[in-house]
């Protein structure tokens, strides 16, 4: 029996958080208060976008961005098979169509070829949106994809739920963060708790386009309007202050303030965290130079975030078995989204995206947070490489 329990991921709350979360219980809101306004704030300075609307959790924020996007029933949209259900799922939840891109083979995230190949098979128009995985934390090239997406009158809503931080270098030579909104017109991100940044649960969407920006914020709240326009304040003279209107049927997607005082808080420390699981990465590159173990590409024009550390093994089934008899539970990331059960009734199945499918059956992903101790890290390495003798 081992000595150590090491998951694959973990959060790690400081006193700085329980300071911050008790605070926010003491004081005089615990929803639809300061906090949220405070970490929408400090959450677009930290990507570099204009706009950030918080929500109750990562999924909320991939279904409200297509909505606030426009996507309707029947309309068809591009993501990829690697990825947690909640990607395509949430364009299910409105109905629309989804089809999927092969993974390139050495980053893992959705193929650029594979996308225009897929856009080129289908009507102009065909396509409304795509929602490409920044998997891992490595980013999409959401530059080269607006291009494709432009040429073609596509929205794109990039699911960044892998890698607030991350960030890819253009064809200017400048730094693209992921969520900045330079590309992506939205852009998705969580706050579950083994993410970068852990608020129990909840999400983030992050835009620069002020209409959707603003659509957001009343969609989040069952689509209930209380600004400022001129009309509505005549209607508050008339009938009172408590008058609002509701245009459309939104939902009931808010975050808390506990939840964003602990999000806040977290997002104080993102950078340090951010530096450790660089060093945990390298310092797996490095322990496994010399085995037969593929990782994600290193790329110098691409700063992956790290959510994951993943990698294919040849007998994976036997080495997930003798990690977890040894005290480290790795996990599997993911599951192609065509194979699962929901999404076989639309006719995909084994064999439609074999890039996908032959990642899947090798891949493993290895403990991977900033609370992992050199210690756990090196009986992790020793142990893998117990595996191979």
């Amino acid at each position: 029996m081992s000595k150590f329990h090491i998951p694959y991921g973990r959060q790690q709350i400081t006193q700085e958080d329980i300071d911050a979360v008790v605070s926010t219980l003491q004081a005089d809101f615990l929803t639809q208060g300061p906090r949220i306004a405070e970490f929408e704030q400090n959450f677009a300075k930290y990507v570099d976008a204009k706009y950030a609307v918080a929500v109750s959790n990562g999924t909320a924020a991939l279904h409200l961005a297509l909505l606030a996007m426009g996507i309707k029933k029947g309309d068809n949209v591009i993501t990829s098979p690697i990825t947690f259900a909640a990607t395509a799922n949430a364009a299910r939840y409105l109905s629309a169509n989804v089809y999927f891109a092969d993974i390139d083979s050495e980053t893992y995230i959705i193929s650029l070829d594979a996308v225009q190949k897929l856009i080129d098979k289908h009507p102009k128009g065909f396509f409304k949106a795509i929602l490409p995985v920044d998997f891992a934390g490595y980013p999409v090239n959401t530059e080269s994809l607006r291009k494709i997406a432009d040429a073609n009158n596509i929205l794109i809503l990039e699911d960044a739920c892998h890698a607030p931080g991350a960030y890819f270098i253009d064809s200017k030579g400048n730094k693209q963060k992921a969520g900045n909104g330079k590309y992506a017109h939205t852009t998705a991100f969580s706050f579950h708790p083994v993410k970068h940044i852990a608020a129990g649960e909840g999400g983030m969407i992050t835009t620069n386009d002020e209409q959707i920006y603003k659509k957001l914020l009343a969609l989040r709240t069952h689509g209930i309007s209380k600004n400022n326009m001129q009309y509505q304040v005549l209607k508050q003279q008339e009938q009172g202050a408590w008058y609002y209107e509701m245009h459309e049927l939104g939902y009931n997607y808010r975050i808390t303030d506990i939840q964003a005082s602990l999000g806040n808080s977290q997002l104080q420390k993102a950078d340090i965290g951010m530096q450790r699981r660089q060093e945990i990465a390298q310092k797996y590159r490095e322990a496994f130079a010399n085995l037969p173990i593929k990782m994600q590409l290193q790329d110098d024009n691409y700063f992956n975030a790290h959510h994951l550390f993943v990698i294919e093994v040849e007998n994976r089934k036997e080495m997930y078995e003798y990690l977890h008899q040894n005290g480290i539970f790795v996990q599997i990331h993911y599951i192609p989204v065509h194979l699962l059960d929901y999404y076989q009734q639309f006719g995909w199945q084994k064999g439609d995206f074999p890039i996908a499918e032959a990642y899947y059956e090798k891949t493993l992903s290895l403990p991977m947070f900033p609370s992992l101790s050199d210690k756990e890290q090196d009986y992790v390495i020793e142990t893998i490489k117990k595996f191979y003798e």
